[in-house]
C-alpha cells in the first residue's frame, strides 16, 4: 500500500535485513491480534453480523490514515513515521485487557488501523522507493514473505488464552516493542521523490522539462483528480486484486474463527487451519512473481484467480475434515495470496511513471475498502444466509476477476514489466 518512487539504492548489508525482521514481528502481532479479538467476541457471545462489523472498525482506521500519511511522512521520514506507528499499536494493543469493553475495543481496534497503516504505507514506500526496477520484484516479494511469516504464525498464539487472556496480548506488545527496538538503529530517510513530486506539482506550469515526453508532461502538471481518473481508465483491472487482497484477508481472520468454531472445529484447529492461507502465500509467492515477469501479469493473475477461487468455494463442501480443508486453504491462499503485490507490479506495468503515485493511493484505499467489506459481507452472510456464505462471497469475486481478466486490454499491457518505472538496480 505504497506510492512508487525513486531513490536511491537500499543498503541490504544495514537497512533490509533490520527491516525485514522487523516486518517479522509486527506480521506475528497482526496475525495474532485478528482473530484472537474474533475468538473473545465469539466467547462473548456476540453474534457473526457483529463480530464482522467490529472488525471492520480497523480497516476504517486503515482507511483515514491514508488521507494524512504522506505529509507527514515527507515532513519527517521513513523511521520516524514507523517508529511512530508502532507506538500507537503498542500502545492500544496493552489497552484491550485492562478495558473489556465493546465499545472500547471498537475505538482501540480503529487506533490500531491508524497505526499498523502508518507503519506499513511507510516501510513500504521506503523498500519500493529504494529498489529500481531490477531489483523491485524481488524486494517487494522478500517484504510479502516476511510479512507473511510473521502473520502465519500469529494465529498459533491463540493457543496462550489457555494461561489467561492478557497473555497473547502481552506477547503482542513485545513483538512491538522489539520491532520498535529494531527500527531505532536504522538511519531517518526522507521520501526525496515525493518531495520532488510535490514540488512539480506546484509548478508544473513553470517546469522546464524539455526532455520529458508530452505524456509524461501532461500527466505530471494535470490536477490530482484528472491523475486518479485517468490512473482507472489506463488500469483498472490492475487495482482490483488490491481489493481482493483486503477482502480475502479480513474476511479469513475476522469471520474463518467463527466459521470454523461453528462448524464444530476446536480452537486449536482454528488456530492451526488459519495460517495455511499465508503459508500457502509464503511458498508461491516468488514463484509466482518469476512466472509473471515471464509470461505478464494479466495471465498469472487470471490463472491464479480462477484456481484460488475454484478452491475458496470448495471449503463448506469440506465439512469439518480438517486436512481437507487446510488443503484448500492452503493452495488458495498461495494463489491468491500475492494479488497485492502482483497488482502493483502490473500497474507499473501499464502506467507511466509519472502516475504511479495516485495510482497506489487508490490501490491503498481499494485494500481499505475490501477489508471492510470482507468481515461484514461475510459475517452477515453466514448470520442470513448460510454459514458457508463466506466462501461462497470469496470465492465468487475472485472467479468473477478472473473473467473480467479476458475482457481486460491495453496498449501497455505487452510492455516490459519495468518499462513505466525508472531508477537505478539494486
Amino acid at each position: 500500500m505504497t506510492s512508487i518512487s525513486a531513490g536511491g539504492p537500499l543498503r541490504p548489508t544495514s537497512f533490509f535485513p533490520i527491516l525485514i525482521v522487523a516486518v517479522v514481528l509486527t506480521g506475528f502481532s497482526q496475525g495474532l491480534l485478528l482473530p484472537l479479538l474474533t475468538v473473545l467476541l465469539e466467547q462473548q457471545g456476540l453474534s457473526s453480523g457483529m463480530n464482522g462489523l467490529h472488525a471492520a472498525t480497523m480497516y476504517v482506521g486503515v482507511f483515514v490514515s491514508m488521507l494524512f500519511v504522506e505529509k507527514p511522512l515527507a515532513r519527517f521520514g521513513y523511521r520516524t513515521m514507523i517508529l511512530g506507528g508502532m507506538v500507537i499499536v503498542l500502545t492500544a494493543s496493552v489497552l484491550f485487557p485492562l478495558f473489556p469493553n465493546l465499545w472500547i475495543w471498537v475505538a482501540l481496534r480503529f487506533i490500531i488501523g491508524f497505526g499498523e497503516s502508518s507503519l506499513h504505507y511507510s516501510t513500504q514506500l521506503w523498500v519500493i522507493s529504494s529498489s529500481s526496477p531490477a531489483s523491485r520484484g524481488r524486494n517487494i516479494a522478500l517484504y510479502g514473505m516476511s510479512y507473511a511469516i510473521g502473520f502465519s504464525i500469529g494465529p498459533v498464539g491463540i493457543n496462550l488464552l489457555a494461561y489467561g487472556e492478557w497473555v497473547p496480548f502481552a506477547f503482542i506488545a513485545a513483538s512491538f516493542l522489539l520491532s520498535l527496538l529494531l527500527v531505532m538503529r536504522l538511519p531517518n530517510e526522507k521520501p526525496a521523490a515525493e518531495e520532488g513530486s510535490a514540488a512539480a506539482e506546484r509548478g508544473a506550469a513553470q517546469d522546464e522539462s524539455a526532455a520529458a515526453s508530452a505524456k509524461e508532461t501532461g500527466a505530471r502538471s494535470a490536477p490530482p483528480g484528472n491523475r486518479y481518473r485517468r490512473s482507472v481508465r489506463l488500469a483498472w483491472f490492475a487495482l482490483l486484486p488490491s481489493f481482493l487482497y483486503g477482502y480475502m484477508e479480513a474476511t479469513m481472520n475476522a469471520n474463518f474463527p467463527v466459521y470454523g468454531l461453528r462448524t464444530g472445529l476446536t480452537e486449536s484447529w482454528v488456530s492451526i487451519l488459519l495460517p495455511a492461507v499465508g503459508l500457502g502465500s509464503l511458498v508461491l509467492q516468488l514463484p509466482l512473481g518469476m512466472l509473471s515477469d515471464r509470461f505478464g501479469r494479466k495471465p498469472v493473475l487470471i490463472t491464479a484467480a480462477l484456481c484460488g477461487g475454484a478452491a475458496f468455494l470448495a471449503v463448506p463442501l469440506a465439512g469439518d475434515r480438517v486436512y481437507v480443508i487446510l488443503f484448500l486453504l492452503a493452495f488458495a491462499g498461495g494463489l491468491v495470496g500475492s494479488f497485492f503485490s502482483l497488482g502493483l507490479a502490473f500497474l507499473a506495468d501499464l502506467l507511466p511513471r509519472s502516475l504511479l503515485p495516485a495510482a497506489n493511493v487508490l490501490a491503498s484505499l481499494n485494500y481499505s475498502f475490501g477489508s471492510m467489506a470482507g468481515p461484514n459481507l461475510g459475517g452477515f452472510g453466514m448470520q442470513v444466509l448460510s454459514l458457508g456464505a463466506m466462501f461462497y462471497a470469496l470465492g465468487g469475486a475472485f472467479l468473477l476477476f478472473g473473467l473480467l481478466g479476458f475482457a481486460f486490454r491495453s496498449r501497455r499491457e505487452t510492455a516490459a514489466p519495468s518499462a513505466a518505472s525508472g531508477g537505478r538496480a539494486l
